[in-house]
């Protein structure tokens, strides 16, 4: 018997498709959903059952009441929420929960809990785990110079009820911090729907280091490693690496200890995401926890040789984890790629559009997360990510070659995409010695410059192009057709 009758699966784009394929592999049978402007989407076709939703390109996503009833309706009774959308929504979790269905997921108290930042900051203190001095939330400008006043300079004003760097301000002067309060609250309230914002010490240069861990439902625990997340553009992660080029293997047993620990005052089951901010003594301090399968999860499936989807599922449906912590065993390196619908070259400004063409890259050790192919439509309504581009090697150096050469391979023409840029970064001497902290973007992006170039398949396309025109003039002048 399979372990859900019909999972639906609240997303879309390349994780919709990552959770069917776990699902395929368990015996389940999928539902999709999708909205009006995802009719061409390949989600719908490759799960079993495809259900269009409504009203607009995103409400469909978000509107939980109607996904709930989709799923009865479908005979569904699991619902997989992916990462976005409804994902770190408690309600929603809840709301499944009262409608008989199973969230695979965690406890939504441990979502609401989490999703709490200033709440969140308090829960890991009280459990032990390091933070970054802060404050409460910040109500009125006098709080904030007393609260700055004790933390000190530089500092970050923060969104208490989200993250990816909306309603985030780094100030470095008390002027800074007071002209900064009501412009983050303010795009906090428009991001999440809650004003409320904190100050947080701005520890500088670290590295953003986040540990995977997994829990089932009877209190068992388990670390996977972790994923070095420092090459980011304005808080949106590009590249991500597992294991980290700088932790040893004490200061890493140390924090997945700690991250276990966290997940266990919550009561946690499911996959969690523990995020640090390392600094270059190697001290390291909680940032937030993400309560969901992360984007970059690929990479440590790929040095540990676990399906973390798969896992998520099974402990979904109570069984035990499939692995203890002695069996968890790190090999290699893996890198992971963000492929985005962005031109670098311009401000990395969204690039919607028709893919004219498509040839994906493989070979040894070589992974594709995507939702895309020649003649895909991509829309300009959601987030621009098209593709991870993964690849594991047996040292970091054959990791590096195998990703370049990967890029090199991976054809998409007709948009602009980030794959030019990513291997002019590699080629960058900071980046390959692992020494990178979250600012190298910002300080290196003015170095890291490409041309566009021509590659021997567009030479072959155009010249064929060019030969068919000449014997399509032929022809019509003999009266045949090519």
């Amino acid at each position: 018997m399979p372990l859900f009758r019909k999972v639906l699966i609240a997303n879309r784009g390349e994780i919709a498709i990552r959770i069917i394929r776990a699902c395929k592999e368990l015996g389940i049978p999928t539902v999709a959903i999708y909205t009006e402007h995802d009719a061409n989407a390949l989600h719908i076709v490759k799960a079993d059952q495809a259900i269009s939703v409504s009203p607009g390109p995103l409400a469909g996503y978000l509107d939980f009441p109607q996904i709930i009833e989709v799923a009865k309706w479908a005979g569904a009774d699991a619902i997989h929420p992916g990462y976005g959308f409804g994902a770190e929504n408690w309600q929603f979790a809840q709301a499944c929960v009262e409608a008989g269905l199973t969230f695979i997921g965690p406890p939504p108290e441990a979502i609401r809990q989490m999703g709490d930042k200033v709440l969140a900051r308090q829960l890991m203190a009280a459990a032990g785990v390091p933070i970054i001095p802060g404050s409460p939330v910040i109500t009125a400008p006098e709080e904030a110079r007393e609260h700055a006043a004790r933390i000190g300079f530089p500092l970050l004003v923060k969104a208490k009820g989200g993250g990816g760097g909306r309603g985030m301000r780094l100030v470095w002067t008390e002027e800074e911090m007071l002209d900064s309060l009501e412009g983050a609250r303010r795009e906090a309230g428009r991001a999440f729907g809650d004003e409320g914002i904190y100050l947080e010490k701005f520890i500088e240069e670290p590295k953003h280091i986040e540990i995977q861990i997994v829990g089932d439902t009877q209190g068992r625990l388990v670390h996977l490693g972790e994923r070095d997340c420092s090459i980011q553009r304005r808080h949106q992660k590009l590249i991500e690496i597992a294991p980290s080029l700088v932790l040893t293997p004490e200061k890493r047993q140390e924090m997945g200890e700690v991250a276990k620990k966290a997940a266990a005052s919550l009561s946690y089951h499911s996959l969690g995401t523990m995020e640090f901010l390392v600094d270059k003594h190697l001290n390291f301090y909680f940032l937030e926890m993400n309560t969901r399968v992360q984007v970059e999860h690929p990479i440590t499936e790929l040095i540990t040789g676990i399906d973390l989807v798969k896992e998520q599922i099974r402990v979904a449906a109570g069984e035990p984890l499939s692995f203890t912590q002695e069996e968890v065993m790190l090999r290699g390196y893996a890198i992971e790629c963000r492929i985005n619908a962005e031109d670098p070259r311009n401000n990395f400004f969204p690039s919607p559009g028709r893919i004219t063409r498509y040839y994906s890259p493989g070979g040894v050790g070589v992974r594709l997360d995507g939702c895309v192919f020649g003649g895909y439509e991509v829309p300009p309504y959601f987030d621009p990510l098209l593709s991870k581009l993964c690849v594991w090697g047996r040292t970091w150096e054959e990791a590096l070659a195998r990703m370049d050469r990967a890029l090199g391979e991976y054809v998409i023409r007709g948009i602009k995409t980030t794959i030019p840029f990513y291997r002019r970064l590699l080629k960058d001497e900071e980046f390959r010695a692992g020494t990178f902290t979250t600012d190298f973007l910002e300080r290196k992006l003015p170095e890291l410059t490409y041309e566009e170039v021509v590659e021997p398949w567009d030479r072959f396309y155009v010249a064929s192009a060019a030969l068919f025109c000449h014997l399509n003039q032929i022809a019509k002048k003999s009266g045949s057709h090519v």
